[in-house]
């Protein structure tokens, strides 16, 4: 899938694959919901009007209110590739969403 084609698909349709892969593993939609507002600087109401309004991954990051600045010390691979190596910004933010989700649904700490 083409970077283009993953920042367009619709967030409100993402957000719910991830909260399914943490609860498989016994976390909590609501531990899902801390992780993307830890990384992205949504507080709660702010995270559910962007799945209200169903806009793109590319504008949910765009409008993010603040990305973490520890968020640049995630590492690891994901999809085949180690996010703190991948070169697009907007890549390496969805990336690093995905990795915490992985982590949280392995039973690792939340980030602090």
């Amino acid at each position: 899938m083409t970077n283009e084609r993953v920042y367009k698909m619709a967030f409100s349709r993402v957000y719910p694959l991830l909260v399914q892969k943490a609860e498989r593993k016994g976390r909590t939609k609501a531990e899902v919901d801390a992780v993307i507002c830890w990384l992205t600087g949504y507080d709660d109401s702010g995270l559910q009007a962007q799945i209200v309004r169903n806009i793109d991954y590319e504008t949910f990051f765009s409008e993010a209110p603040q990305i973490n600045p520890s968020a640049a010390k995630i590492s690891g691979v994901i999809c085949g590739h180690r996010v703190e190596e991948i070169k697009d910004p907007l890549m390496q933010k969805i990336r690093w969403l995905d990795k915490l989700v992985d982590e949280l649904a392995k039973g690792k700490p939340m980030p602090g």
